[in-house]
């Protein structure tokens, strides 16, 4: 359950930045509420993901992965330019969650 509230934290974190986006600087009001209350309930799953998995692990999990999805809105949505250094960085992020994950497998 820990990683389901983990995930669920990271798609509200995702809407959540995505909206500051589209507040163009807090000057359009649903935007910006609804930036503060995804980010309201992102933080709220991500300490209940954290009552039974290392900080560590989740934290790099939460970071990493809300990081790359931001970045995939970017290009997707927003029309930001795809180039060759942002999918290399991207695959490095998700390697790292990935080694960080199995460390503590281990």
């Amino acid at each position: 359950m820990s990683y389901v509230f983990l995930g669920l934290a990271i798609l509200l974190e995702v809407c959540a930045t995505t909206c500051m986006k589209l507040s163009h600087g807090l000057t359009r009001i649903v935007p910006t509420v609804l930036a503060f209350t995804f980010y309201g309930a992102c933080f709220g799953s991500f300490m209940l993901a954290l009552r039974k998995l290392e900080i560590s692990v989740a934290y790099a999990i939460w970071a990493g992965l809300g990081t790359a999805l931001v970045a995939l809105v970017g290009m997707a949505y927003f029309k930001e330019p795809i180039t060759p250094a942002k999918l290399v960085s991207l695959a490095t992020i998700i390697a790292g969650i990935a080694g960080l994950h199995l460390s503590s497998k281990l």
